[in-house]
């Protein structure tokens, strides 16, 4: 397309303006050359991606080690992964999610080698290469990759021979420059994720939109980075919420313990939960949700436990102005001595399909951290996790192999996972802990604004050891929840946490959401909860009279707003009336989904000062819309808001911020879904060990060929859960193929 516009532009300047002979001879010349230009780099476009390499045979223990493992798919996809070892089963895992979601993991693995780009040819993959490097992650990955335990690196090191497995036999849908995968490529995964769930994303983001027209180096990506429109949701941090909630058998009906894993996850991309079921002889039986990329169970349970996660998110990310020396070289004041700043030059590789374009680039680094020049100074960046994130993998593989609540707890103590609320039960015991690397920080510095970058006062070195963070280890209460709330709330009655044991400088939350509220309504009044009551508290679609969107908008609206129309009477007429469902039945959920979501977006969607809309001008917005869209403003939720994938177009009940989460995009004038209640899991411990019943919002290939690719929607909508299949026994009685990695079947 570039040769197609200067070709045609020439041209008509040469029509119009080169009169004499000489000058049309060269502009025909011209012409011709860069015709020969378009056709012979058309040709070498397409000729180009045959002469890459090859793709590498793997060696003869990879097919030795797919005959020790056995992928059996039940009647909905599920695979249930059977190995010898727990590498073994690492490796069918490898292979079973190639077959079902290849590209993404692919993606996933480029973006953290900072090859991004290579696959992409957009600013999301410039973006993400120049983070990479900004962040200085392939050095801290080859150095934490050494601090892993010596059977982590065989399940790492199996996974990545899994997939290189895949791609051997499926070449066409691989990009061989990025082969062979390696064990490190999945710490990279980690490490690179969990830098921006921590919230380096939104800290650069602040942070170069203070002076965006004076940016002055690795421009353009800098000013790509300052617009808010340009990353993606899981680049930035931001994700849509999640809930969890523990029951034991003090409160239970029947004597048994509950757990609710209930992440609120993005339903397509890096971050969307794919399910599966690892067994082992060596132990490993565990099911539950992973991302692409990794080689254990992220939330889940095995045979004797299970744990959940939610975001949560203090002030994990520092931010330093350095003091130049005044002679204009490259050095810094620190503790009264100029320090040099190191310099280094990286190069992104970007993949323009006729040629790689390198783009060469300065690298900044300071005893902080790395450095970015703006337009009025140096910033360093320090941030939570960044010498350990790599040890989550271990973390997390010793979550799943823990056999009682003190293995868990050792698990946990590695502190690898820089971030996450995490729940935790078992037939015994039940817990929650505010689970965050949160750094020892110096009195006297304000913490959340820019921080003087000149003394060591204000460089913390350490972090709060794992059993000094918030905690509530079987409350009298017996029921725990967090929703991305206030850990000093994670029950009623005593047993939370005291919020004077934690300095302030920690940042911790103290905000109740609506789906905290609901949880301590629902679950604080039923004192005998059963399997049932439970299910229902986890689907609840009610807004609590205290919530914002009462406060905020309805509560306001219902009393204040003089109603200029026919319209406008009868939209406030429908908020008096609404009792907080958002069931898609409810005419009140659809005109408050609509007013709603600027007021969250306003809140969320940066850590910058909130400034909250009206909620007149969004309630006049919401008629506007509905008018154009559906000609009446009394339209039930379920006509509005939609969940879509391939064929399937069904109505979608939840909203945003209510226990049945929902969180949408606006598509010619529908929201369709694209976050909130995804896979869904209710682990059951009780006297005959543990049950378990789950969900995926669409299916668990992401295929469109496949019949799993939406095969559970309709159920997901109608808030129906299946039965986990928890041994070979229930899987063959649901049995839809069984082979070796590398089998057709």
């Amino acid at each position: 397309m570039i040769f197609y516009d200067l070709t045609t532009q020439l041209n008509t300047s040469y029509r119009g303006s080169m009169a004499s002979r000489k000058w049309r001879l060269w502009g025909k010349r011209l012409l011709k050359g860069l015709v020969i230009v378009v056709i012979g780099g058309t040709g070498w476009y397409f000729v180009r991606p045959t002469l890459r390499p090859a793709i590498p045979k793997p060696g003869q223990s990879v097919f030795d080690q797919a005959k020790r493992v056995r992928i059996l798919r039940d009647n909905l996809g599920v695979p249930h992964i059977f190995g010898k070892s727990d590498a073994d089963t690492a490796f069918g895992l490898a292979y079973a999610h190639a077959e079902d979601d290849f590209p993404i993991i692919q993606g996933s693995l480029a973006a953290a080698r900072g090859q991004l780009a290579l696959l992409m040819l957009n600013q999301t993959g410039v973006i993400n290469d120049y983070l990479v490097r900004f962040l200085y992650l392939p050095e801290k990955v080859k150095r934490q990759y050494e601090q892993i335990s010596p059977d982590t690196k065989r399940l790492l090191e199996a996974y990545a021979d899994g997939l290189n497995l895949y791609a051997y036999h499926h070449p066409d849908e691989v990009d061989s420059r990025l082969l062979p995968y390696r064990g490190q490529d999945m710490v990279a995964g980690f490490v690179h994720k969990l830098a921006l769930f921590v919230g380096v994303g939104d800290t650069l983001q602040d942070l170069m939109s203070k002076t965006p027209e004076t940016l002055e180096i690795g421009l353009p990506l800098q000013r790509m980075l300052a617009r808010n429109d340009q990353l993606p949701t899981w680049y930035r941090g931001e994700l849509a919420g999640s809930n969890a909630h523990a029951v034991a058998r003090s409160r239970s009906a029947d004597g048994h313990t509950y757990l609710n894993i209930n992440s609120h996850q993005p339903y397509e991309g890096a971050v969307a939960w794919y399910e599966a079921h690892l067994v082992s002889e060596d132990g490993w039986n565990a099911i539950g949700g992973i991302f692409p990329g990794s080689p254990t169970i992220l939330h889940g349970h095995n045979q004797h436990l299970g744990w959940a996660h939610t975001v949560n998110r203090p002030d994990g990310v520092d931010v330093y102005k350095l003091v130049m020396h005044p002679d204009g070289s490259m050095r810094y004041r620190f503790d009264g001595d100029w320090k040099e700043l190191e310099v280094s030059e990286t190069t992104i590789e970007i993949d323009i399909g006729l040629f790689n374009l390198p783009v060469p680039r300065d690298l900044y680094r300071s005893i902080h951290g790395p450095v970015m020049k703006l337009g009025d100074g140096y910033y360093a960046i320090r941030y939570a996790g960044k010498d350990r994130a790599g040890l989550a993998v271990e973390q997390w593989y010793r979550m799943n192999k823990a056999r009682n609540i003190a293995e868990w707890k050792q698990a946990m103590s590695l502190q690898g996972l820089p971030m996450m609320n995490t729940m935790y039960a078992d037939r015994d015991n039940i817990l929650y802990v505010y689970n965050h690397l949160l750094p020892i920080r110096n009195e006297g510095f304000n913490w959340l604004g820019i921080l003087p970058g000149d003394t060591s006062k204000a460089v913390w070195q350490a972090y709060l050891p794992f059993d000094q963070l918030p905690m509530a280890e079987n409350p009298p209460s017996g029921f725990l929840i967090n929703t991305n709330s206030s850990p000093f709330h994670a029950t009623t009655g005593s047993g939370n946490p005291d919020p004077a044991d934690f300095n302030p400088n920690l940042s911790i939350e103290t905000r109740l959401n609506n789906r905290a509220l609901r949880s301590l309504e629902l679950f604080g009044g039923d004192t005998r909860i059963s399997r049932k009551a439970l299910l229902q508290y986890k689907f609840d679609r009610r807004y609590s009279p205290e919530s914002d969107v009462f406060q905020l908008i309805v509560n306001p609206l219902t009393t204040s707003y003089q109603p200029a129309n026919e319209d406008e009477k009868l939209a406030l007429q429908i908020l008096r009336d609404w009792n907080g469902e958002t069931d898609e039945q409810s005419k009140g959920a659809a005109l408050i989904n609509l007013i709603y979501r600027p007021f969250w977006k306003a809140q969320f969607g940066n850590r910058a000062e909130v400034k909250l809309p009206d909620a007149g001008t969004e309630f006049k917005v919401a008629i506007t819309f509905l008018k154009e869209h559906f000609k009446r403003v009394d339209i039930p939720l379920g006509d509005l808001q939609r969940l879509r994938r391939g064929k399937t177009d069904l109505p979608l009940g939840g909203s945003i911020d209510v226990l049945n989460a929902v969180h949408t995009k606006m598509d010619e004038g529908r929201l369709v879904g694209t976050a909130g209640d995804s896979y869904i899991l209710l682990a059951e411990f009780g006297e005959h060990g543990v049950r378990s019943w789950s969900r995926h919002q669409y299916g668990n290939v992401n295929r469109p060929d496949s019949k799993h690719y939406d095969d559970q929607a309709e159920a997901f909508t109608r808030l129906q859960l299946k039965p986990s299949l928890l041994t070979e026994e229930a899987v063959r009685k649901h049995l839809e193929a069984e082979y070796h990695p590398g089998e057709e079947h």
